[in-house]
């Protein structure tokens, strides 16, 4: 990989891995909100699904205003947004204010991600295309370890406003971004043609013959990945209480459980140069569904641990081939745009399964029955890429 690629990489990575960290930082903030301001479980879905109703506003519009600016200036507008908001969630002093600021938030995080893997599929040779978004994604699992260990440390000592605090740095981060990124060259050769079209135009655009039976598979793929994702992670530490473990001792094994994400990240980066963005897909999803079941009916320390790292290794190298695979299905004049859509489609699915997920809880159904659910879902994904999906391994972006 050329020095320019890998500062490419690293400097979008950055901006990833910052965004992780505040979506992760909110699944630890809650558990600890529960105890503070007496949330009730449904209350908690309300506060997690806010975040992602903001991503599917964020990510459908970045991504057009990325295909009519430029991916750039977009990246850079997306990571003030949600820095901005972070900070200022740390002066919420009730829940419906920390609801709106939360929002706000989730417009900066959703559009920022689909925009920074477009500019790096956009970027990088065929042949390490898939390698490096998924490296890419890699840096998500750097964001949520960072999130883990501000909560383990942090918040019980400080109490949660000082995560939404440190949410704040990326703001200064965009500073040194400014200087160090550039739009690919993909889409400045085709400038005139990404902007000359309207939105619905674009919308239209994907819908085509040509493009139809990818967008329908994305739709698929995105809206059940993001589904489980959200609603199993978010919930995860306040799944560790409902099971019996103190606060303190659920952030731990979250903490064990995250770190399981970078070799599921690895490994994916591997295997998707190898055997192919649908292998990967396929074999990465149905192995979480599994770790999922497996999950939702461990009953010890051991078990739940054991399957807490199998649900991370698999459903975040799920996530890398996910983000490597959409760009490839879009010519330039629409890539930005049929990513950001698809992205906003999966966004849907993460408001409505943290807020499902605490209607359940509040119902007293069994948390076996909520993975089980998942175990569905994720299944149903599988099945879209295997028989709708098309292989794009080692071949260029279409312009």
């Amino acid at each position: 990989m050329k020095p320019k690629t890998r500062k490419l990489l690293f400097s979008a990575g950055l901006s990833w891995l910052f965004d992780a960290m505040d979506v992760g930082i909110i699944s630890f903030i809650v558990t600890a909100l529960q105890l503070e301001w007496k949330l009730s479980p449904q209350d908690v879905g309300i506060l997690t699904s806010v975040n992602s109703v903001g991503m599917v506003v964020g990510a459908a519009a970045a991504g057009y205003l990325a295909d009519k600016f430029g991916r750039k200036k977009v990246l850079l507008w997306t990571l003030l947004i949600f820095s901005i908001a972070s900070g200022l969630s740390a002066l919420a002093s009730s829940f419906w204010v920390l609801c709106l600021l939360r929002f706000i938030t989730g417009v900066g995080l959703g559009g920022e991600l689909p925009v920074a893997s477009t500019l790096v599929s956009e970027s990088v040779h065929p042949s390490q295309r898939g390698r490096a978004v998924v490296l890419l994604e890699s840096f998500w699992a750097g964001g949520w370890l960072a999130a883990a260990l501000i909560s383990y440390f942090l918040i019980p000592a400080y109490g949660w406003q000082i995560a939404f605090v440190i949410g704040a740095l990326p703001a200064f981060y965009a500073l040194y971004l400014r200087r160090a990124i550039d739009d690919s060259p993909v889409y400045r050769n085709n400038r005139t043609q990404a902007a000359s079209l309207s939105f619905a135009g674009k919308l239209a655009s994907i819908w085509t013959r040509e493009h139809s039976r990818s967008t329908l598979m994305l739709w698929i793929l995105w809206f059940t990945v993001v589904f489980s994702y959200y609603g199993m992670f978010l919930w995860l530490p306040s799944v560790m209480t409902i099971k019996g473990f103190s606060l303190i001792k659920s952030f731990e094994y979250v903490l064990i459980m995250t770190i399981a994400q970078l070799p599921g990240y690895f490994t994916a980066a591997y295997f998707i140069e190898k055997f192919g963005r649908k292998f990967v897909m396929i074999t990465y999803l149905v192995l979480t569904a599994v770790s999922a079941a497996w999950f939702g009916n461990a009953d010890s320390a051991g078990s739940l641990i054991a399957a807490g790292i199998c649900l991370s290794f698999f459903n975040l190298g799920a996530w890398g081939g996910l983000y490597a695979y959409t760009p490839e299905l879009y010519p330039t004049s629409v890539r930005s745009t049929g990513v950001g859509i698809a992205t906003s489609v999966g966004r849907i699915g993460g408001v409505i399964a943290p807020f499902l997920v605490g209607y359940l809880v509040q119902r007293h159904v069994e948390i076996n029955a909520i993975f089980i659910m998942f175990f569905v879902i994720i299944l149903i994904g599988a099945l879209g890429v295997l028989f709708l999906g098309k292989e794009t391994k080692g071949k260029a972006l279409a312009d």
